[in-house]
């Protein structure tokens, strides 16, 4: 596109004072200054300023910026007498400066744009032991969660319950493959309900619930006394399962 250095600065701060949102790309140049210092050669980028004056830098590949300014970075474009423009970015309270020369711009957009949600996340380890806690069949038969998020010194147990002897049973929950410190962990924990409530080792059963498991914990777990029960973790915002048939099956 077109656009001469003033268009440019009027379009910016203009947008900025009006807490738009903000996304252009250029070719240019960017030196920071704060924590680090870094200096990124010539290149082709993607600016964004967001409407509370965060500001990221993307290269054309990539999920994270290469450079960054938080929140409340105030922002400036200025012109030298030489013809040549710069995006000037401070954040005086966290010492943090970021300026840009920019040899060519390639668009600008800006809008004010709204949103008030909250991510909703699930599948978490928190949801798998409140599924375990409202399933209990899912460990075995005859289970009976009694306790969840049960503090210990080491951390919280995510389910207590008893199986039907009568045993105390602990779940530790682990929402991807359990690994060695996983089963660490839930010796931690079985040891320390045994000591507090003085029950005997064949008094406490340890049962690692995950989708999978590593061949070494598992010999771990083994030798340690412990059991390993096959569980996923529930993801409510999943769209579809993906062993549900699709057109093509049929």
């Amino acid at each position: 596109m077109t656009m001469d250095h003033h268009e440019f600065k009027d379009k910016i701060l203009t947008a900025a004072a009006k807490n738009q949102v903000i996304v252009f790309s250029c070719n240019c140049i960017v030196w920071y200054s704060g924590k680090a210092e870094s200096y990124l050669g010539p290149g082709d980028r993607l600016v964004v300023i967001k409407a509370d004056k965060t500001i990221l830098v993307h290269q054309p590949s990539g999920a994270a910026p290469i450079n960054y300014m938080k929140a409340g970075t105030t922002v400036n474009v200025n012109l030298s007498d030489e013809g040549e423009m710069f995006l000037n970015c401070s954040n005086i309270p966290l010492k943090d400066y970021l300026d840009m020369k920019i040899n060519h711009v390639h668009f600008l957009e800006s809008y004010g744009l709204e949103d008030g949600q909250s991510i909703q996340i699930a599948g978490t380890e928190d949801d798998m032991s409140q599924m375990l806690y409202e399933n209990p069949h899912l460990i075995e038969e005859g289970f009976k969660p009694v306790s969840r998020e049960e503090q210990t010194k080491y951390g919280y147990i995510d389910v207590m319950g008893t199986d039907n002897e009568g045993k105390l049973v602990i779940v530790e929950c682990k929402k991807y493959n359990a690994d060695l410190s996983a089963v660490t962990q839930l010796r931690r924990y079985v040891e320390k309900i045994m000591a507090s409530k003085g029950l005997k080792r064949d008094a406490v059963r340890g049962i690692l619930a995950s989708p999978k498991i590593g061949a070494n914990a598992q010999q771990m777990l083994e030798d340690w006394g412990f059991e390993f029960v096959s569980v996923r973790p529930p993801k409510y915002l999943e769209r579809y399962d993906k062993n549900q048939k699709s057109l093509a099956d049929f």
